[in-house]
């Protein structure tokens, strides 16, 4: 099973504003021609969204449904309201990382997308993660909810490709190669 990464960050290395609020990151029609930066390509080449419930809400407020009939898996300890128009491909979980994994490998399912702070700093944490790719917004925002918390080991990683975008926004690739002890 491949579980990946993609995600914006600030420059100083946050996803969200303390509230949750990502205002501060450029719409798609912020260059010219509407660039996605990848998403589409990366969001094509899994079979399924695994994210907490912070992040499920957030993507409940926008005007559409972002991830159409892709299936979502919301991680939650609490009962997680669905609405029907998502309901055929919104499911939620209450189960560690290492066991999101293997329900859904027997699932059938090969390649997920890992979303949300305290989501991916889990599966970070239990090493099953292997791909981050990493989009950095040209902007401080000094303080918020921080992609990476703290690990039990060193995450060693290795770069596979940066772009740069004409609005400032560098995207880098990493995959995982190990855990340092």
């Amino acid at each position: 099973m491949k579980a990946t990464v993609y995600i914006a960050t600030s420059v100083d290395g946050f996803i969200a504003r303390k509230n949750g609020g990502i205002d501060w990151l450029p719409s798609g029609g912020d260059t010219e021609g509407g660039e996605d930066y990848g998403y589409q390509e990366f969001i094509d080449s899994v079979d399924a969204l695994v994210m907490g419930r912070n992040t499920y809400e957030l993507a409940l407020s926008f005007d559409l449904w972002p991830y159409a009939e892709k299936p979502v898996f919301v991680l939650s300890s609490r009962q997680v309201d669905i609405p029907d128009g998502i309901a055929k491909t919104v499911e939620s979980m209450c189960t560690p990382p290492g066991e999101v994994v293997r329900r859904l490998a027997k699932r059938g399912f090969n390649h997920l997308y890992i979303d949300g702070g305290k989501t991916i700093q889990g599966f970070l944490y239990e090493g099953l993660i292997q791909q981050l790719i990493i989009t950095k917004v040209p902007i401080l925002i000094g303080t918020g909810i921080p992609l990476f918390d703290s690990l039990p080991h060193d995450v060693r990683l290795q770069h596979v490709e940066t772009r740069q975008f004409e609005n400032g926004l560098v995207q880098s690739k990493y995959e995982v190669i190990g855990n340092v002890a």
